[in-house]
């Protein structure tokens, strides 16, 4: 096996085969979780008119203090009585349209009310009035491009007035499964024999990142038939395989992608768990050959296949978003592979406490249920001690 390539260059030669795919018109409300190829402006100012900030009256702020008419009622989506006159009010709720003439709004809470007249405060001109266009102005941009939407970002272009965005198309994903040993949950193991789950984990992680998959049917450790899956799932954007990607006899993937005219990028990746990684391209279909281990597999994907599914649709940062951290319990470093270590985080303090789970062999994906977090130990002799600095990546 050649060098393996340290975690940053095979990420940078991922995306550095990535394109952006082509761009469509998405509705508003079936763009969760989409990403933005162009800048969304908005339709209207926001607010589109001088509104309150407070439930109170609308006065103007050169006649206060005094004891004011009560002359309208404003509720919130009701238009405007007639401009304020001085020495008026006009009682409004929070939301309701600030009459012309008036330039404060005082508090409920702080005036008196004697039968038809309120006595207010003094207030200063602009007190609670949220001016026309103060959030943002009909033509200004309200999401950037590069941005996948979520809820924050899908309320603003609604309250914008925004129905049509344009992103990239979702990817279209394969997921195979290798391996003579592996049955379908739910039938019955015979000897040497385990449950399939780097599909159906895989998959999930598709859907998380965006990506519309397919889950082709797993395969036995046979020439012909891995062929024919192979063929099948290299019609899509990107296809990810599980197992025979080692150099094993019975490891068949790699061989028979190249046969297939995929051209292997880099075959090896310095980390750990997930080392005999591969990737490649053909045409414009990205290929993942990732270890059947499923741990392997599963820090595999968030390392490299998950920023390519984001860099794919766009997002302007699609790396691993590492944020720091801190080791509650002491690890063990690798002297010639960074590892990525199952964890649990919890704050502590003014810091994340990050915990590494008991158990890290590559095979033991039952552990990984109670991780929510893969904690980045970089390589080295000896032990990295508890209250360390370290990165980690959120899981979930």
């Amino acid at each position: 096996m050649s060098e393996p390539l340290p975690i940053g260059e095979a990420l940078a030669r991922v995306l550095d085969r990535v394109r952006v795919l082509s761009t469509e018109e998405v509705p508003l409300g079936a763009a969760d979780g989409r990403v933005l190829v162009e800048a969304a402006a908005a339709a209207v100012d926001l607010p589109p008119f001088p509104s309150s900030a407070m439930d109170g009256f609308a006065v103007r702020a050169a006649d206060t203090p005094a004891t004011l008419p009560v002359v309208a009622r404003v509720a919130a989506g009701a238009p405007a009585p007639r401009p304020l006159g001085a020495g008026e009010a006009v009682a409004i709720s929070t939301g309701g349209v600030v009459p012309d003439g008036a330039d404060a709004v005082v508090p409920v809470e702080l005036v008196e009310t004697r039968g038809g007249e309120v006595a207010v405060p003094v207030v200063p001109a602009g007190d609670n009035v949220r001016p026309r266009g103060s959030d943002v102005s009909a033509g200004a941009e309200v999401v950037a491009a590069g941005l996948r939407l979520g809820p924050a970002q899908l309320g603003a272009l609604a309250a914008a007035g925004v129905t049509v965005v344009r992103c990239a198309r979702r990817p279209r994903v394969a997921v195979l499964a290798t391996g003579s040993e592996m049955r379908p949950p739910g039938e019955s193991l015979g000897p040497g024999e385990i449950y399939d789950s780097n599909t159906l984990m895989l998959a999930s992680q598709v859907r998380s990142a965006g990506g519309d998959v397919e889950r082709l049917p797993h395969v036995t450790d046979d020439e012909r038939a891995t062929r024919r899956a192979l063929e099948r799932g290299l019609g899509v954007d990107v296809l990810v395989t599980s197992g025979g990607v080692s150099v094993g006899e019975h490891d068949l993937v790699r061989g028979l992608l190249t046969e297939l005219g995929v051209e292997q990028v880099f075959w090896g990746v310095a980390v750990r768990p997930g080392r005999p990684i591969a990737f490649g391209v053909r045409g414009a279909t990205l290929v993942f050959g990732l270890p059947g281990n499923p741990v392997s597999s599963l820090v595999g994907f968030e390392l490299f296949v998950r920023p390519a599914l984001l860099a794919l649709q766009g997002v302007a940062e699609p790396r691993p978003p590492f944020r720091p951290g801190r080791l509650a319990a002491g690890v063990r470093r690798n002297p010639a592979r960074e590892s990525l270590l199952r964890a649990r985080s919890r704050v502590a303090g003014d810091a994340v406490e990050v915990e590494p789970l008991a158990g890290q062999e590559s095979h033991m994906i039952a552990r990984a249920a109670a991780a929510d977090a893969l904690v980045l130990v970089p390589r080295g002799e000896g032990e990295l001690a508890a209250g360390s600095d370290v990165l980690y990546l959120a899981l979930g």
